[in-house]
C-alpha cells in the first residue's frame, strides 16, 4: 500500500504490472537494460498533459516553457507542437528553442547579465526582451528594433529555499521600483512589466500578493505617466511535490488563481485587460521525469543508518546537497513490495553530502536493483557536472511502450576529448 501511494508522484502514465513498474508503457528494468543507469526517462504524455492544462487555465496566454528546469530540443520541440513560447537566459538556451522550431515571437528573453550576442539574436529573430538594469535599456534602445518590457522587484518574500527567492529587496534581479518607473520615464515604448516572485512555490501567498502588488505599481504609472501595461509577465514558480508529505497544487488550481486576481486587481485599479505571459518550468517537466538508479553496495553504517549506495548522485542532482531537496523511491523490479525498513541513498561521488535521500522506506534492497526516483525531470541533467570525472547520463523518451534517446549518455572520451595535455609522454 505504501509502495502504491508513492505512484501518484510518478507521471501519468505509470503502472505495476507482475510487481514491476511501467512508465509510458516500458518496463523500467528494461529501459535500465537498454540504456544503462543512470538513464532519466521523460513520459512524453505527462509533458504533453501539464503543458494542456496551463493552456487550458490562462486561454489567450503566451505560455513560455522555463527551458533552464531542461534544455533539450526534443522536450521543447514538443511544447512547439503544443503552442508554448520559451524562456530563455543565455545565447545556448535561445539556440536550443530556435533549434526546436520554437518561432521568435514566443520567446522570452532573460538573464541580469545579457551578452551583446543575446541582445543582437533576440532583435533579430523578434523575440520579447525583458530588461533587468537602465544600463541595459540603454543598450537595448541603441540597438534599435527591439520589443521589451521591464524587470520590477517588489520586495516580496517567498515562502521558498533563499538560493531561488527572486522578488526580495537586494535581489540581482529586476529593477527597484524606482528605477523601473524611471526606465518607464525614459522608455514609454515598453510593452509591459515583468515580475517574478521565486521558484518551487508551494503556497499560494506570496504570488497572489504580487499580483496585487503589480496591478497597484501599474496604476502609478498610469498616474504618472498616462502608460499602461500591454503586457503582463507573472513570470513561473509554481512548484512541484517531490514527497508525498508535502503540500500539491495543480497547474488548474495555481493559474486560475492567478489568472482569477489579475483580473481582480487590474478591474479593481481601473486598468484595462493586459496580455499574460506565463513562464513555467519545473511544473512542466518535475513529474514528466524520473531518474533509474542500479543499487551497489548496501551498507550498515549504524545503528541508525543503513546505506543504499547507487551509480550516480549529486553529479546528476546536486538538488540534495544544493538546496537540501527532499525525494523519495521505489525499487522498479519489485514496485508493489512492501519496505522493511528505512535507508538513505547515498551516491557514488567521493563527498559525505552526496546524499540523495535521507531516508526511504524500501524492501530489502539488494546489488542490481532497479532504484526509481520521481519527479526528477527539472533542474537535475540542467545543473549536472562530470564531478570525479563521471560523465552524464541519457536521457530517454517514454511513449505507447517504446523509448527513443533525446540526450546520449556522455563517455569518459567525451570529457577526455576537452583536455590538452602539456609535454610529451
Amino acid at each position: 500500500m505504501h509502495e502504491m501511494k508513492l505512484l501518484d508522484l510518478f507521471p501519468d502514465t505509470v503502472s505495476v504490472e507482475g510487481g514491476e513498474l511501467l512508465l509510458g508503457g516500458a518496463r523500467a528494468t528494461d529501459l535500465a537494460r537498454e540504456f544503462g543507469t543512470p538513464v532519466v526517462v521523460y513520459d512524453e504524455q505527462t509533458l504533453r498533459s501539464q503543458a494542456r492544462a496551463y493552456l487550458e487555465a490562462a486561454p489567450g496566454a503566451l505560455v513560455a516553457y522555463g527551458t533552464k528546469a531542461f534544455p533539450s530540443i526534443a522536450v521543447s520541440q514538443i511544447f512547439a507542437e503544443e503552442g508554448l513560447g520559451a524562456d530563455v537566459s543565455t545565447v545556448g538556451e535561445l539556440e536550443f528553442a530556435l533549434r526546436a522550431g520554437m518561432p521568435g515571437e514566443r520567446l522570452v528573453i532573460h538573464g541580469n547579465n545579457k551578452e551583446d550576442e543575446l541582445l543582437e539574436r533576440s532583435i533579430e529573430v523578434g523575440a520579447l526582451i525583458v530588461l533587468d538594469s537602465l544600463d541595459e535599456l540603454e543598450r537595448v534602445r541603441a540597438a534599435g528594433g527591439a520589443r521589451f518590457l521591464v524587470r520590477v522587484t517588489p520586495g516580496i518574500e517567498a515562502d521558498t529555499h533563499e538560493a531561488i527567492k527572486t522578488a526580495h529587496h537586494g535581489s540581482k534581479f529586476g529593477l527597484p521600483p524606482d528605477d523601473a518607473v524611471e526606465a518607464i520615464r525614459r522608455a514609454p515604448e515598453a510593452e509591459g512589466l515583468h515580475v517574478h516572485v521565486g521558484s518551487q512555490l508551494m503556497h499560494f501567498g506570496a504570488a497572489l500578493m504580487t499580483v496585487d502588488w503589480i496591478a497597484q505599481f501599474a496604476a502609478r504609472l498610469r498616474a504618472d505617466f498616462d502608460w499602461t501595461p500591454r503586457i503582463v509577465d507573472l513570470g513561473g514558480g509554481l512548484g512541484a511535490r517531490h514527497v508525498l508529505e508535502e503540500p500539491s497544487f495543480t497547474v488548474d488550481e495555481f493559474v486560475r488563481g492567478m489568472v482569477g486576481e489579475l483580473q481582480r486587481a487590474f478591474h479593481l485599479q481601473g486598468l484595462p485587460p493586459a496580455q499574460l505571459i506565463l513562464e513555467p518550468g519545473r511544473s512542466l517537466v518535475s513529474r514528466a521525469g524520473v531518474t533509474l538508479y542500479t543499487v551497489g553496495n548496501v551498507k550498515r553504517a549504524s545503528a541508525a543508518t543503513t546505506y543504499v549506495t547507487v551509480d550516480g548522485g549529486m553529479s546528476d542532482n546536486p538538488r540534495p546537497a544544493m538546496y537540501n531537496a527532499r525525494y523519495t523511491a521505489v525499487l522498479a523490479n519489485r514496485a508493489d513490495a512492501e519496505p522493511t525498513e528505512a535507508y538513505t541513498v547515498a551516491g557514488m561521488h567521493c563527498e559525505s553530502g552526496d546524499v540523495l535521500i535521507e531516508r526511504v522506506e524500501l524492501p530489502t534492497p539488494q546489488r542490481g536493483d532497479v532504484l526509481a526516483v520521481p519527479v526528477t525531470g527539472a533542474y537535475t541533467l540542467a545543473m549536472s557536472s562530470t564531478y570525479n570525472a563521471v560523465p552524464r547520463p541519457a536521457a530517454v523518451l517514454v511513449s505507447d511502450g517504446k523509448a527513443r534517446v533525446i540526450r546520449r549518455r556522455e563517455t569518459v572520451d567525451d570529457l577526455l576529448a576537452l583536455e590538452q595535455p602539456v609535454g610529451g609522454a
